[in-house]
């Protein structure tokens, strides 16, 4: 699949499309394999956050699983034509309402993979005119193709916080 272009998307999307290099769905399935071991091999670190106000790791998945479930949802109303805007999300009081310093690490690993593998199912259905279709969300247009690269390279862009300021490995 090629790679949505500027037009199809708002320029926030351009930090995280810019990260997805290769075949989307090969990137996006690896992505429930590398994720967890990630967040496993750092379990030890799971309540630590690197500065004052700034989340947690455990806070931090869960901000990715949250952020799994707008996209798969604004997916599944463009790709069926839903033809309402949708609203945006504010990720800090998403996070900030969760409670996800209160819930095991393993718990929110296993919640992603199974999630993301559920989402998996949907956008590799989608054909190539459900890819192209487009809504509003957040205020803005956006096609369903982007949201698939948005989605990949979120995660890409949290792995890299991870490491720089979390000094995960």
């Amino acid at each position: 699949m090629n790679r949505p272009q500027p037009n199809e998307y708002p320029a926030w999307g351009e930090t995280y499309i810019s990260k997805v290099n290769g075949d989307i769905f090969e990137i996006l399935s690896d992505q429930t394999k590398s994720l967890p071991a990630l967040f496993r091999a750092n379990a030890d670190k799971a309540d630590y956050a690197y500065a004052e106000g700034k989340w947690t790791l455990k806070e931090m998945l869960g901000h990715i699983i949250d952020t799994e479930r707008v996209f798969a949802y604004r997916i599944t109303c463009f790709a069926r034509k839903e033809q309402q805007p949708l609203p945006g999300f504010e990720e800090d009081d998403y996070v900030l309402n969760a409670r996800f310093a209160q819930r095991d690490l393993e718990d929110l690993i296993e919640e992603f993979i199974t999630l993301r593998n559920a989402n998996l199912y949907l956008f590799k259905s989608l054909n190539e005119e459900e890819l192209n279709r487009k809504g509003i969300a957040s205020g803005r247009e956006i096609n369903v193709k982007s949201i698939l690269f948005i989605a990949g390279g979120h995660i890409i862009h949290h792995i890299s916080i991870l490491k720089e300021r979390y000094h995960v490995v």
